[in-house]
């Protein structure tokens, strides 16, 4: 008996492979090159993971027995060469499956091994990381636009924009489209009183400019909120306790609404900047200015 390979021994020009791996993403592919294909992430029992293809002419004999969060045996399969700008892992090849690859019923492995691997917020707005690769994310909603829809290459499609924010009280944009922008729209009208966090995977780094943000990646990407995971028990207990709440931005005035709890604590909790402030900023944030609008006339303006 062929004995268990580890996903960090797989590379290329072998296929007498053999691996115990967890299904954590499945999803279909089409492209008028390749067809339809089913396109994977395994984790093995070390947390390693890797990309897999089945290809066209094979997916009817996969398609059955290939379930995300199941776990297999692979065996006989090639390993290729991971490229493009959507690669769902940091491991340098990918498996391929052939006509002679054998997928077996195994013992599961654990449920906890979930292969998820958050990046930190600085590190996406720095631009340390490489964009070709998709990341992880968790963080709370702290804010949220109302959902809008937009034409994408002459489709309309919703879009709402959300802010999280780490346990170190930094912020990162998030953009969420389609279905993903629907899901999670209405899954916060649902929670608005309470804390939301956000777990994104295999999001895409977008660079706008200089200013970077996440968005989904078509149907690749994975959005939950406050999913049972230890990864998110850990992080709730690491964030600020200051009961922040959550703000809905007016999408036609790009306006923060804070939450009704919160009204009275919204301007205090809302930086103070000048005009010049606001004009050298290159920061997207909310601010508030004090404005002289008449002679001996003063108030608050909220300015986005």
């Amino acid at each position: 008996m062929a004995a268990m390979n580890t996903i960090s021994e797989l590379k290329p020009f072998k296929s007498m492979w053999k691996v115990q791996v967890k299904i954590i993403r499945l999803w279909k592919q089409y492209s008028a090159a390749g067809g339809e294909t089913i396109e994977m992430v395994f984790v093995d029992a070390r947390g390693d993971k890797i990309a897999g293809t089945v290809k066209k002419e094979l997916v009817g004999k996969f398609d059955r027995v290939l379930q995300e969060g199941e776990t297999k045996v692979l065996i006989n399969f090639t390993v290729t060469h991971s490229t493009g700008s959507y690669r769902t892992t940091s491991h340098p090849f990918k498996i391929v499956f052939l006509p002679t690859t054998r997928v077996r019923i195994c013992e599961e492995l654990p449920n906890n091994l979930t292969g998820l691997n958050p990046v930190k917020f600085r590190d996406v707005l720095n631009g340390v990381l490489d964009d070709d690769y998709l990341i992880d994310v968790i963080g709370q909603i702290v804010e949220v636009s109302q959902m809008e829809i937009v034409s994408v290459s002459g489709k309309d499609t919703h879009k709402i924009s959300v802010e999280l924010r780490n346990e170190e009280d930094e912020r990162l944009p998030l953009v969420l489209w389609g279905k993903f922008a629907e899901d999670v729209s209405n899954a916060i009208q649902l929670r608005s009183e309470q804390s939301i966090v956000c777990v994104l995977r295999f999001g895409k780094i977008k660079v706008w400019k200089e200013d970077r943000s996440i968005s989904n990646a078509y149907n690749v990407s994975n959005v939950a909120l406050n999913p049972q995971m230890d990864e998110v028990q850990a992080f709730m207990s690491l964030l600020p306790k200051d009961d922040l709440a959550l703000a809905i931005l007016d999408s036609k005035s790009n306006a923060v609404v804070p939450g009704v709890k919160e009204r009275d604590e919204f301007f205090h909790r809302t930086p103070k900047k000048t005009i010049v402030q606001v004009l050298e900023s290159k920061q997207v944030e909310s601010v508030l200015s004090w404005l002289q609008l008449r002679p001996l006339i003063l108030t608050w303006a909220g300015i986005t």
